[in-house]
């Protein structure tokens, strides 16, 4: 779907008379689509620069991580539209049935009241009242020429009540196939989007590890970044009490922590060869290789002291313990904490993602006291895959 064609399905919203509240949402899907595409156009800004100039390639993996967020938050956004649309669309209809049914019944009950009518010929009810015996049965026959008068116009009204509810009823039918057809547009637009910027991440990527400059420079930018991540964690501040951790209890739990997330650790801490890269590193934390989506959780009860995006980790999340231990989860999907948050043993912080990797979707996790790195290895319980 173009954008064009979308453009046109919601300004065919707005001319439809569509009610103040559905057209207000459609205002805010408007202006989505707009922020959308001005994240992909910052992703694809910054890509050149780095095509141009050979460096900056986090820069331009970070934009297009963000306009990838974007996108698959705005798509499921859209999906909650359509399948919305789609019940909305499925409960007018029984509604729209029910009152055919009623309509029915009313047109048998009208069209049986036009053969007594026509029955009676055209001098009407008058033979009934010249044949009443007496004053007393002359009233009694009134009344009930009034009574039967007084059904049919409550007939009439009925049937002109549902007929009314019928016409509101086909008219609310096709504003619901619009909104319909909108979300599903929006879908596909968002879809398109996010198989663009994928595609756009791995080109980048083949094209580093193929070219030496480039994968020398991608090298730097990571060890820029990791100490940009150690200048953050020596930059904090003590935080105060953690909830539900007592002095020296982070210690005391070594050996014992379960691990961070439901996955297998695929590198590990301390000195290793990129198979990639052919470059030896020194790794201050262990990548698990997890299901995109996969809740990742607290070590042990902790107190959020960053939450947000990083340069080479993506979306990362610091937690303190107390006593100056922290622990560092990178490459989340989506972070369900905010600074300052209390999270207990366990509490969920996110979601396993691919933000700032290089390798799909992994979880990156780190253990500190101060600035010295900590092989999770010795702190984690037995069976966790990262003896």
């Amino acid at each position: 779907m173009s954008r064009r064609r979308l453009a046109a399905a919601a300004l065919a919203l707005a001319l439809c008379g569509y009610p103040a509240g559905r057209a207000a949402a459609s205002g805010e899907r408007e202006a989505e689509l707009q922020a959308l595409r001005a994240a992909v156009a910052e992703s694809r800004e910054r890509v050149a620069r780095f095509e141009s100039q050979g460096r900056g390639l986090l820069d331009a993996l970070e934009s297009i991580d963000r306009a990838v967020g974007e996108l698959a938050r705005g798509l499921e956004r859209s999906r909650r539209a359509a399948a919305s649309a789609e019940r909305d669309l499925a409960r007018i209809r029984s509604e729209t049935r029910g009152i055919e049914s009623r309509l029915t019944q009313l047109r048998r009950a009208m069209a049986a009241r036009s053969v007594g009518l026509y029955k009676a010929g055209e001098l009407g009810a008058l033979p009934v009242l010249f044949a009443a015996d007496g004053l007393r049965d002359l009233l009694s026959r009134i009344y009930a020429l009034r009574r039967l008068l007084a059904h049919d116009a409550k007939l009439l009204a009925r049937f002109q009540r549902e007929m009314e509810a019928l016409r509101a009823a086909r008219e609310r039918a096709l504003q619901a196939e619009r909104a319909h057809e909108l979300a599903v547009a929006e879908i596909e637009e968002r879809r398109e989007g996010l198989v663009s910027e994928q595609a756009v991440k791995r080109q980048l990527l083949a094209r580093a590890r193929a070219d030496r400059t480039r994968e020398r420079g991608l090298l730097i930018e990571f060890e820029t970044a990791a100490r940009g991540l150690e200048a953050a964690l020596s930059n904090l501040d003590a935080g105060g009490a953690v909830a539900g951790a007592a002095p020296g209890s982070f210690a005391a739990s070594r050996g014992k922590l379960p691990p961070p997330v439901a996955g297998r650790v695929v590198r590990r801490f301390g000195r290793a060869v990129d198979s990639e890269f052919l470059t030896e590193t020194f790794r201050k934390g262990v990548d698990y290789e997890a299901e995109l989506g996969t809740p990742v959780r607290a070590v042990a009860p902790g107190r959020v002291r960053f939450a947000g995006w990083f340069s080479g980790y993506g979306k990362l999340v610091i937690l303190d313990h107390g006593d100056d231990y922290f622990s560092v989860h990178g490459h989340l999907d989506s972070i369900d904490v905010a600074v300052g948050d209390a999270v207990e043993a366990g509490g969920r912080l996110g979601r396993v993602g691919e933000t700032g990797s290089l390798y799909g979707p992994r979880l990156y996790f780190e253990l500190r006291r101060g600035r010295q790195p900590l092989d999770p290895a010795g702190w984690l319980a037995a069976g966790t895959g990262v003896e």
